[in-house]
């Protein structure tokens, strides 16, 4: 959320007003939605009629809000927050971490890890651990972000062979994530990722055309051989904790046979 949706100090209405622009609705629209009056609605965001904690919750959902910015709402309304954030060390997550371990290493020999809602690194497996190999310190020191991780010169770019298909692809995902949540981390690291280097002419066509792809190939570099791999997401969404509701988990599956057989071989070596 940028400053304009999230400060808690600004009226619940406001917010709720920001939100519902934000979704690109109207007040007729979003009131027959949650079927509520839309004079109501309007009494709520103008700040004449103090919305109850189940209304800001109804609207929430209708609204389609992050749970971490719907406890937001609920603050600047005076409510306690209804969704808990652990850190993943909690012992009350040895669960989810024991489930995200299982997937993880039941992936093996493809690549796949967990990351949080800023892309940064929260697990990985044995085999994205291979592709990593030869990667600058400085781009593995923790919080690792995947994404600056793919698309930096010293990173992985120099060895993806798609790479200006697969880095709009990548900023189209980043982009639409934007859409959603509105957080101005992950504006910044889009700024970031767009400043690392110059759009050649590759991408000036591709800047509209990943999102109507049904898959996008990453075509990776290994010693002389060209993986090819689709990257497929799991979310670990949860309605009551911020924490797993946030994660995701990206695994790399092959694309075609000699992919499959490389990474075996990769895994077995």
């Amino acid at each position: 959320m940028n400053a304009a949706l999230s400060h808690t100090q600004r009226p619940v209405g406001d917010l709720l007003r920001e939100w519902r622009r934000h979704r690109r609705l109207s007040q007729l629209e979003l009131a027959a939605e949650a079927e509520i009056s839309t004079r109501h609605l309007s009494f709520v965001e103008s700040g004449r009629s103090q919305p109850s904690r189940d209304m800001i919750l109804h609207l929430a959902e209708y609204l389609d809000i992050p749970l971490r910015e719907r406890n937001a709402l609920l603050i600047a309304a005076g409510f306690a927050p209804a969704f808990r954030e652990r850190p993943m060390e909690d012992p009350a997550l040895d669960a989810a971490r024991h489930m995200i371990d299982l997937l993880l290493k039941g992936l093996e020999p493809y690549p796949a890890l967990a990351i949080d809602r800023h892309w940064h690194l929260v697990a990985c497996n044995q085999a994205t651990l291979r592709l990593m190999a030869g990667v600058p310190e400085a781009l593995l020191k923790p919080p690792i972000n995947v994404l600056r991780l793919s698309l930096h010169p010293a990173g992985l770019a120099p060895r993806i062979r798609n790479l200006a298909l697969w880095r709009a692809h990548l900023l189209d995902r980043l982009r639409r994530q934007i859409d959603t949540s509105h957080d101005p981390q992950l504006i910044e690291l889009l700024r970031e990722l767009q400043a690392l280097s110059s759009p050649g002419p590759e991408d000036a066509h591709l800047a509209e055309g990943p999102g109507t792809a049904i898959a996008v190939p990453m075509l990776l570099d290994i010693d002389g051989t060209v993986l090819s791999m689709i990257s497929t997401t799991t979310v670990f969404g949860t309605p009551v904790d911020i924490t797993l509701a946030e994660l995701a988990l990206e695994a790399f599956v092959p694309a075609d046979e000699a992919t499959a057989q490389k990474l075996r071989e990769m895994a077995q070596s």
